[in-house]
């Protein structure tokens, strides 16, 4: 088994995908890679080999136990039946009667296809998924498991299956160290029993897992500088002039080593001069190493591939036959269906709600036959039917890049074939169309007063379903191909634009200019125009003799359609439906082709390497050293005992320039209770709340470093929410007070810095900006710019971000920085605010060894200011640990069973613990935080026959906390409570100042966004200026007119929309940051909400005079001062409306999902009540509001 260490991006992940057959096939590789002597040409490593991810991607509705069950039966069992079937003959022809529960268990997991399986069990149970099983995993928008349990979920997806060669890429983020060394522990078990190959990356191993490792392979800068045994790692270094000390993880001296800045400290040749050794002088000198050496002799032999067994390789592609993969595949989107059923019955609820409201415009009784000018009603009805079917069928985009990355994940691991995920999706949305289609034409046939003949309706009903199929089928294609939202919105809705113009009702086909009349032909709306209006006006009512001499058609029926320019035989009708059919044909065959070829999409990541790092520190040197001036000026030197509460404090040993006021937060007997989930209710639990916290008492004073501990579940980040009042629903018992008076979350907000685990920033600013927007709006007022300024510079210098000032946030997983950038900047975000009190929710997880030590220095130089800091923490290393002063121990349930200072080397919790009867001594060198969560683990407590929390609660530690408590609950005689003249740092100008500052660089830095809405805009104005070329100029008739009204109408309408739609992402993700900002207490989300929409109208004004000049020169509208600015004036208006709209909906709705379905209700609605598909005066009086929304 061998481990995989490295800095960021030293190339482990490209490393790991290579040998595992991960690569992208465009990609130019050198070199050779061989199993067991045969080129992965030969075979399929997908399937042969598993590689881990880093990133967790799943379906948030499924739970554990049903993702992991649907990975291990497309998997498959490999050989598995056949090696079973030769041990059955080998022991039969022995005469050995093999155990009976071992023969079951080893046939149980030999059966193929199945959905559900042993394997799965043993999986849940071996990686501690057991206690979840049941519980859907869960997204930003709906409540799963935690971080730690979906990493294990992607680990557990892979194991199932029956590769037997593993790359397990960072498996270990957001894991306590105790569950790590478990699930490590197994896998060497795999390695040594089942001769399994597995190459495991971690970031930041114990010392105890790090010996279960065999063979270490060490990266840095794309070169192997170690690659043997583990025992030799050391005198490889040592023979290089570096030494790991004393009570330093091996792991960790060895990602530092090779690190410019970290190197010095290692060096430990007294007699000679220390030099820095480049990476490749390390890899240089590996080769003349003995490890080295023996390993290129062994390379020289060639493998024998005579000796691989036939079983070794695997040559079938996929692990299911297509029949079984797509019955897997139907299966699982089945499930998400139902789990999703509320969006279905929402869009059926909202089609009913709009039929309903067109029923009561294109009443029967209102709408007579047998006129000409009747049939523009009835045309006006059918049109309408045609539109809403038409939007309902947009969801379809939004729904299908919801699954595209979990897909591509999927696909790339050679689950299934692609097209069995497009077949299942098509064939199970052929229902979706039956029931909306059916609803439609039941609810509005009869009552608008169409053909009363049963043949018309039925033939209606098929018209709309095949309408609905191809919408359905164009939007899942344009879902495939486009991939992000906010493109796929706007390029949607230019789609629709183009079928809606020239789908014969806006402008006939007579009137259409020759070098477009190719895009009425290839519309398919104009078909099922052409069918629905066939179907309607060749009825027999509609063949009254026709009295229009202007119109050469022999009835009334054929005149409505000649003047529209419809077919007019019957045989249009299955004209229309056969052309339906066949773009329904086609959109699915792109649809299916976009999904086996096209690659996810990718970003870019803001790195910097050790190489810059020299030109940055010289570029950055006059910034330091105003930084260094502003400090001697404004700093001066007061002291301060750590536990004080009172007064304020500058330390001039730190870069923090402004004073704060020192604080104490004590909490005594904190209980925490929320509703009884459903889940657990069902599985017999008659309690009406669950208990999350359990009389959990403990301080937190200024200057002292306190690590919040426990394994998954324990309840740390819970403890830490609500102590710094994030938690917004449950009940609260218990005293938590702020040295010494009761804490008030209005002014608490003000002290309080929260760093989430998440990592939540707007991704299109710089580091600078981000920070700068931070000190702005929480920063006192009576501070002036210039002291701001240099503040911010010293907190970028404090976290080092100072080289990436400039660079972008960026999305995490897709772009910009990376996750230990983005985590120092969660800090420098809080720490810019000059709180009192940090709490940092794991500030470690993700990073490697030194990016957290990066993380923790910065961390220690907060602490050392005199604030009081407390961080919840996974897996520390035996030097992060230890770089803690106290600890606050949690057992699963949320009980406290440590709490005190850790003392030198940890000597003091040590000495607490050992002294409990039964509980076993540490051996040397162990780390002393893996060794207390394995000790007062729940099976070590079962074993021991106590209770850590009953031994805690009746120790003289406990009695002596209760001191320190009652102590720093009684106010000071100095000290006042905390009080502000303002709820917020700044007044409502400075909020949204602040805010449309902010606002306005994320708009200009995201072209995305801005650049697709302004080509659009162009690419819309061209084509109805092209369409309707100077129709202005010549009205003729009362149709030029018509062409002219149908014009302005669908010019204002499609392009709103595509704003109302393209809005929607940006507003979305900027509104989980809006949720960040809002629980820190910067701003009143009214000055948010002006800002947002002040910067929105800006960008909405420019687009509005771009568009009128386009399409009012090319439609040849009047050209009269008075007229244009009109023109424009409501063109710029309708624009802010739509968009406006938007970004309303997205602010009342959950997710984003709803809010794009809410508009797909909103914009027929509105189309209805234009004034264009039904003139007002004809509309009933019932419906005049409407008319006026």
């Amino acid at each position: 088994m061998t481990l995989l260490l490295g800095p960021p991006s030293s190339g482990k992940s490209t490393l790991m995908r290579a040998l595992a057959g991960k690569l992208d096939k465009n990609l130019k590789v050198s070199g050779s890679i061989t199993y067991c002597g045969h080129p992965i040409s030969e075979f399929y490593p997908e399937r042969t080999s598993a590689y881990v991810g880093q990133y967790d991607l799943h379906n948030a509705e499924m739970t554990v136990r049903e993702t992991l069950d649907f990975s291990r039966r497309c998997l498959g069992i490999g050989a598995r039946y056949e090696m079973i079937a030769e041990l059955a003959r080998r022991e039969r022809d022995a005469g050995i009667k093999p155990d009976p529960e071992i023969d079951a268990f080893m046939k149980a997991t030999a059966v193929q296809g199945q959905e559900t399986n042993i394997i799965t069990d043993l999986t849940l149970k071996v990686l501690g998924l057991d206690i979840c099983a049941d519980v859907i995993i869960g997204d930003e928008m709906i409540r799963g498991i935690s971080g730690g349990q979906k990493k294990r979920v992607t680990t557990g997806e892979m194991l199932t299956g029956p590769a037997r060669a593993l790359f397990m890429d960072e498996i270990s983020t957001g894991l306590d160290s105790s569950s790590t060394f478990e699930i490590v522990k197994f896998m060497r078990q795999l390695v040594h029993v089942m001769s399994e190959t597995v190459m495991i990356s971690l970031l930041q191993p114990p010392p105890e897992t790090y010996n279960l490792f065999d063979d270490i392979i060490l990266l840095s800068e794309g070169y192997i500088v170690y690659h043997g045994p583990r025992e030799n790692i050391l005198e490889f270094f040592e023979s290089a002039g570096f030494r790991c000390p004393d009570r330093k993880g091996v792991a960790d001296f060895l990602q530092e080593v090779t690190s410019k800045k970290d190197q010095q400290q290692y060096w430990y040749l007294d007699q000679e001069q220390y030099h820095y050794v480049s990476v490749p002088d390390f890899a240089e000198r590996f080769k003349s190493f003995h490890a080295c050496q023996q390993m290129q002799k062994e390379l020289q032999i060639p493998f024998e591939k005579s000796k691989t067994h036939p079983a070794a390789l695997t040559t079938r592609k996929y692990g299911l036959s297509s029949w079984e993969s797509l019955k897997a595949v139907m299966s699982r989107e089945q499930l998400l269906m139902k789990r999703n059923s509320f969006i279905y019955i929402f869009k059926v609820t909202q089609l009913i709600i709009l039929a309903l409201m067109s029923m009561t415009v294109f009443l029967r009784i209102k709408m007579p036959h047998g006129q000409i000018a009747d049939g523009t009603k009835f045309f006006g009805a059918l049109t309408f039917g045609l539109i809403t079917i038409m939007f309902n069928g947009f969801a379809e985009l939004q729904l299908t890049i919801k699954k595209l990355p979990v897909f591509y994940k999927h696909r790339d691991f050679l689950f299934f074939p692609a097209w069995t995920l497009g077949v299942a999706n098509i064939i199970l949305k052929v229902p979706v169309s039956f029931v909306e289609s059916a609803v439609w034409v039941v609810l509005t046939y009869y009552v608008m007063g169409f053909a009363p003949a049963a043949g018309r309706f039925f033939r209606q009903f098929i018209a709309f379903f095949a309408t609905h199929q191809m919408a359905m089928a164009l939007f899942r294609f344009l879902g495939a191909v486009l991939k992000t939202m906010v493109v796929a919105n706007t390029f949607g809705m230019f789609v629709l634009l183009i079928i809606f113009i020239f789908g014969g009702f806006v402008i006939r086909r007579n009137d259409i200019r020759p070098w477009w009349i190719w895009g009425y032909w290839a519309s398919p709306m104009m078909y099922s125009q052409n069918a629905i209006s066939v179907n309607e006006f060749l009825a027999s009512r509609w063949a009254i003799p026709n009295n229009d001499t202007t119109i050469d058609a022999p009835t009334v029926g054929k005149a409505i359609l000649k003047s529209k320019g419809l077919f007019t035989g019957e045989w249009g009708f299955w004209l229309s439906i056969g052309a339906l059919i066949g773009f329904i044909i086609l959109f699915n065959m792109l649809y299916l082709w976009a999904l086996t070829y096209l690659s996810p999409s990718s970003g870019s990541n803001a790195l910097v390497s050790e190489g810059e790092d020299d030109v940055n520190e010289m570029a950055l040197e006059g910034r330091r050293k105003d930084a260094r001036r502003s400090k001697d000026e404004i700093s001066q030197v007061v002291s301060s005992d750590p536990g004080t509460n009172g007064g304020t404090n500058t330390l001039a040993q730190s870069r923090v320039t402004l004073p704060f006021q020192p604080l104490a937060l004590c909490f005594n007997h904190v209980n925490y209770y929320v509703d009884m989930p459903a889940e657990m209710k069902e599985q017999g639990f008659t309690e009406s709340r669950l208990q999350l916290l359990s009389d959990i008492s403990g301080t937190f004073r200024p200057g002292v470093l306190t690590a919040l501990v426990g394994v998954s579940g324990a309840g740390k980040t819970t403890l830490m929410d609500v102590l710094a009042g994030r938690k917004t629903s449950g009940a609260i018992e218990g005293d938590i007070t702020l040295s010494g008076y009761p804490k008030k979350q209005e002014t608490f907000a003000r002290i309080s810095g929260y760093c989430e685990q998440t990592d939540i920033h707007s991704p299109n600013v710089t580091v600078f900006e981000s920070i700068t927007y931070s000190a702005w709006l929480r920063l006192s007022s009576d501070i002036d710019d210039g002291t701001k300024k240099m503040f911010v510079e010293e907190v970028m210098a404090l976290v080092e971000l100072d080289v990436l000032r400039d660079a972008l946030v960026g999305l995490p997983g897709v772009s910009g920085l990376s996750t230990e950038q983005r985590k120092r900047l969660t800090i420098a975000v809080e720490l810019v605010a000059n709180p009192s009190i940090i709490f940092m929710d794991e500030p470690t997880s993700g990073l490697d060894a030194r990016a957290a030590a990066i993380v923790m220095r910065t961390v220690r130089n907060t602490v050392n200011t005199g604030r009081t800091v407390v961080c919840t923490i996974h897996q520390p290393s035996i030097d992060i640990f230890e770089s803690f002063d106290e600890l606050l121990l949690l057992k699963r349930g949320g009980q406290v069973i440590y709490a005190g200072e850790l003392g030198r080397h940890s000597h003091k919790l040590v000495e607490y613990f050992e002294a409990i009867p039964g509980v076993p001594k540490i051996t040397e060198g162990y780390n002393p935080a893996t060794w207390v969560l394995e000790v007062s683990s729940p099976l070590s407590e079962a074993r021991l026959n106590m209770n850590f929390a009953e031994i805690y609660a009746s120790s003289v530690l406990y009695r002596k906390n209760q001191e320190v408590i009652k102590e720093l609950s009684i106010p000071r005689s100095d000290n006042q409570d905390l009080s502000f003249p303002t709820k917020y740092s700044q007044n409502f100008y400075g909020q949204c100042a602040a805010n449309f500052w902010k606002q306005y660089r994320s708009y200009w830095k995201n072209p995305p966004y801005n650049a697709m809405r302004y080509l659009m805009t162009c690419l819309f104005g061209l084509v109805f200026g092209t369409v309707f070329w100077q129709k202005g100029k010549n009205i003729d008739s009362q149709q030029d007119l018509y062409n002219l009204l149908g014009a302005t109408y669908a010019a204002t309408f499609f392009l709103g929309a595509s704003n109302c739609i393209t809005v929607q992402p940006v507003v979305s993700i900027e509104r989980a940051v809006f949720y960040r900002e809002k629980a820190a207490g910067m701003y009143s989300p009214l000055s948010y909400a002006f800002a947002q929409t002040c910067v929105e109208v800006i960008y909405t004004i420019l687009q509005g005079i771009l568009y009128t000049v386009i399409i009012y020169a090319m439609i040849g509208y009047d050209w009269k001062a008075d007229k244009f600015f009109y023109f424009l004036f409501f063109i710029t208006a309708s624009f802010n409306y739509f968009t406006l709209f938007g970004m309303m909906l997205v602010a009342c709705t959950p997710s984003a999902l709803l809010a794009n379905i809410l508009i797909t209700f909103a914009l027929p609605l509105w189309n209805l009540f234009a004034g264009f598909l039904i003139v007002r005066p004809v509309s009933m009086q019932a419906t005049l509001l409407g008319s006026k929304i």
